[in-house]
């Protein structure tokens, strides 16, 4: 074919003429497009669309939001940052998510899917994956969109995937909360059986009358020395004996009474961590917030038939004009 007869084809003339020649094959090939797209698009179930619209919460735990005291206490009301938008949708696309939502609206069952089939988990992710859609907006929101044959089913496990992230975060965590409790928890224990042990021997001292070792020794020497100055021997031997017992144990109840101090510092700060890692264990806040819950669509939003049947129009109709425009030029040749 020459340039020029390939000028001659896409004339835009010529192409009119040569449609108006070869109406009748367009129209009847257009019109039974027509009747096929319409009846195509008729068998296509009607789906309804809801949506739920989400802001992840800033990550943070309980304790260093409301209960410590730390420079690096965090705000509770803060929407996260774009590092806590990819961790919400993952959380969002995760497989426990999907199943909680297959068990519950038993999506066998709803969508018509055998368990006895080939590969029937493999058809039913991909079934849910072509119905429920999570998507980032541009202004750092998560989107959720679910389409269904039910218009309530749809609005329903729109509703479910946003509420159920909350406990994927929590199955997530707890786990390492657990182990973090746990080791705060026995650290808690030894201290406070450290300081038991100190306050058993600083008992065991007083029962000696080792009660405080300097006020008590200036008091038995100024004693002793009046008992002396008297002449009462025996109270003189009886303050003797206890000063013996202090020169004795004074300076292990001294080094106990320090050491309780510090145990008694070291326990503060072991018993707030024990509150915090029970706290995080035991209680949990909401990582998300929901602008918009999903509601039951009134229209249907897919298939859009008088699309459908436009759109295979048009292209039939371009096809069909190619391929007479070439068996024309076949012919002349």
């Amino acid at each position: 074919m020459t340039d020029e007869n390939t000028k001659n084809i896409f004339n835009s003339s010529n192409i009119l003429v040569f449609i108006y020649r070869k109406k009748w094959s367009l129209l009847i090939v257009c019109t039974l497009a027509i009747v096929v797209s319409s009846i195509v698009s008729l068998m296509i179930p009607d789906k309804y669309k809801s949506t739920v619209i989400l802001f992840p919460a800033s990550s943070s735990s309980i304790s260093q939001s409301l209960v410590t005291e730390s420079q690096q206490k965090k705000d509770i009301l803060k929407f996260g940052e774009e590092e806590e938008v990819e961790q919400l949708m993952q959380m969002l696309q995760s497989t426990d998510i999907r199943n909680r939502i297959i068990e519950k609206y038993d999506l066998f069952e709803h969508y018509n899917i055998k368990k006895d089939s080939k590969y029937p988990y493999s058809t039913l992710y991909k079934k849910f994956d072509s119905n429920v859609k999570i998507t980032r907006t541009e202004y750092m929101s998560i989107r959720i969109d679910v389409l269904d044959e039910d218009p309530e089913i749809a609005a329903l496990i729109a509703n479910d995937i946003a509420s159920l992230v909350d406990t994927a975060y929590a199955n997530v965590q707890r786990e390492r909360a657990q182990k973090a409790y746990n080791i705060v928890y026995e650290e808690f224990i030894n201290q406070k059986a450290k300081i038991k042990e100190i306050e058993d021997s600083l008992h065991a001292l007083s029962k000696m009358g080792v009660i405080e070792v300097r006020s008590q020794t200036e008091m038995y020497s100024e004693q002793y020395a009046i008992a002396l100055a008297q002449g009462n021997v025996r109270a003189a031997e009886e303050l003797n004996k206890k000063l013996d017992i202090l020169a004795a144990y004074g300076s292990i109840h001294t080094i106990l009474k320090e050491q309780m101090f510090e145990e008694v510092k070291k326990l503060a700060v072991v018993e707030a961590k024990y509150r915090e890692a029970k706290i995080d264990l035991e209680q949990t806040l909401p990582n998300k917030y929901i602008v918009d819950k999903a509601e039951k669509a009134e229209r249907k939003s897919y298939p859009i038939r008088w699309l459908i049947v436009s759109l295979s129009l048009i292209s039939t109709f371009l096809f069909s004009l190619i391929v007479l425009l070439i068996l024309d030029q076949v012919k002349k040749k």
